[in-house]
This record gives C-alpha cells, structure tokens and sequence, in this order.
C-alpha cells in the first residue's frame, strides 16, 4: 500500500508526518523505518522508530539508487512493516515528478510483493500530479 502526501512548502505535510509516524509504531505490529534528508525530526520522531538520515551514507542521487537502499534496509530486517520517506525529492536528490512517478511505481510492486507500508512526502503542486500519480492521495 502506498499512500503519497503532497503540496507546497509550508502546507503542514511535516507536521503531519510526524504524527503518522509516531501512530504507526504505537499500532503497528512490525518495524518502521523513517527516511529523511538530514537531521531535522531527531526530537519528534519516537525512539522505537528507526530513523534514517539517507545523507549520512553518500547516496549518489537518482531513484534507482534510493530503490536499492530501500531493498536492503529491508533485506537487513523482514520485521519492517512500515516505511516513511519525508521529502521524496531531498531525499533521492531528483525532483523530476516523471522519474518520482516511475520509482513510486516500483515501489508499489515492491510493497505488494513483501507486505510493507509506503507513506511518502512531495514537496511540490498538485497540479502537476499525473493521475496516476493522484491514485495515490
């Protein structure tokens, strides 16, 4: 399952992030993982949460690279039900909605074939969400 959060800077979606995490590990049964770029939700997340600053590994940019690092925090631990990326754009260092598009596409396969959760945060308008992209809001 896959759920996208989407709008401008400054419309709350941090805000609401952080209370969908911290839900998340008080009711779901398995891991969850938070995705960031940076180290901006250190104070706000729960400590049950793992919380991963992508920056910290020098990712090269691209979703295909972000696909590969989310594969293996999965391949490490089989428990993670739930995984949150703040900041999609940040986070693969591409805002490219058509290459955003594609990779949440993957991940969808992705979620289905192993049973995890995606919530996923775009800083950008909605107005240039395809349809396809719309499914998911």
């Amino acid at each position: 399952m896959i759920k996208i959060i989407m709008g401008k800077k400054g419309t709350g979606k941090t805000k609401l992030l952080i209370d969908m995490v911290n839900n998340a590990v008080t009711e779901e049964s398995g891991d969850v993982v938070c995705l960031e770029g940076g180290r901006k939700l250190t104070h706000d997340i729960s400590y049950a949460v793992r919380l991963v600053d992508v920056w910290d590994y020098e990712l090269e940019s691209g979703y295909e690279v972000l696909f590969g690092f989310i594969c293996g925090i999965y391949a490490q631990n089989f428990d993670v039900s739930h995984i949150f990326i703040d900041s999609l754009y940040k986070v693969a260092k591409c805002d490219d909605i058509t290459k955003a598009e594609a990779f949440i596409e993957k991940i969808e396969r992705f979620s289905s074939q192993n049973n995890i959760r995606f919530t996923i945060m775009i800083s950008d308008d909605t107005e240039r969400a395809s349809d396809n992209l719309r499914r998911y809001f």
